[in-house]
């Protein structure tokens, strides 16, 4: 099974999920693959917003990191991704039962539902998902975003 690596093989200490229930199996892999291609963009973007803004004045008052959603362009910004989020998940990336999870095309050629690239995409999700809580914990704790901690 992808995803079972070494030194830990298959790994479910709280018995969530039994390899004989496929259903609920594919199910719960598809969620970890979606946040952990989530959290790769997002840990990607807790770093990039400290060096981008959009050009235009609006979102120039606005502060950076997880306190950018309570700004009032911001918070429209929120409103827009989410509502971009759910046709995304509803409508165009739907997961097709017949299709291996995550498998929504290869248009740039990868070979990536090869085992080697599915682990690959797994551990840097699984990884992503703790570096994204990682910075976000450090921020709200700090008040710093994920560059200005480091006093760059």
């Amino acid at each position: 099974q992808a995803g079972a690596m070494e030194p830990l093989g298959y790994w479910d200490p709280l018995n969530l999920c039994v390899l004989s229930d496929r259903p609920k199996f594919r199910k719960l892999r598809v969620a970890e693959l979606k946040h952990g291609r989530v959290a790769m963009l997002a840990s990607i973007g807790l770093v990039f917003q400290h060096y981008a803004r959009f050009p235009g004045g609006v979102f120039d008052d606005n502060p950076s990191g997880i306190m950018a959603p309570f700004s009032p362009s911001g918070g429209a910004g929120m409103v827009f991704i989410a509502w971009l989020s759910i046709v995304l998940e509803l409508v165009i990336w739907k997961q097709d039962p017949l299709k291996e999870v995550g498998d929504f095309g290869d248009p740039l050629g990868v070979n990536m539902f090869s085992r080697e690239m599915q682990n690959r995409e797994l551990n840097n999700g699984r990884f992503a998902m703790f570096a994204t809580m990682g910075i976000l914990i450090a921020e709200a704790a700090t008040g710093k975003d994920a560059i200005q901690q480091f006093g760059l």
